[in-house]
């Protein structure tokens, strides 16, 4: 009857602990300063959402390469992978693009270009601090957190 009484604790732990509001690993990525989101909103509108959808839904059929044999842009909510990356390797993609054997396997080709020349790195972790929010609003919305 313990034994069964702490698994269920250690449950319960792990289930409030997936779903606190904490932010992601680094804190210039915070998804709860809100001035950083509100930069992060106007600079994805600016230059993300033409290929990952002002809603952060992708392009359609992400999963399906493209005559040339590119993956289309995917989408930043939960359907897509980019919630599943540490900030750091997002940060990195999307200053330097997805540089194969980097960021991606070796001979792979994308076209995710480089940003680092055109955003600051500000500018950058207001994005990924966006990204995050979303994440959490959408969570929170579905019950799920």
């Amino acid at each position: 009857m313990m034994n069964r009484a702490c698994c269920f604790l250690l449950a319960a732990v792990i289930a409030l602990a997936a779903c606190s509001n904490a932010p992601g690993e680094d804190p210039r990525a915070d998804p709860r300063d809100a001035a950083r989101v509100a930069l992060g909103a106007k600079v994805y509108v600016q230059h993300c959402a033409v290929c990952h959808g002002v809603k952060l839904e992708g392009q359609p059929n992400w999963r399906v390469r493209l005559p040339h044999g590119r993956l289309p842009a995917p989408p930043h909510d939960e359907s897509g992978h980019t919630w599943h990356h540490t900030d750091d390797v997002l940060f990195g993609i999307t200053k330097y693009g997805l540089v194969p054997g980097k960021y991606s396997p070796k001979d792979y080709e994308s076209d995710m270009p480089a940003f680092g020349d055109k955003l600051s790195d500000e500018e950058i972790w207001a994005v990924l601090a966006l990204h995050q929010d979303e994440l959490d609003i959408r969570r929170r919305s579905k019950g799920t957190c």
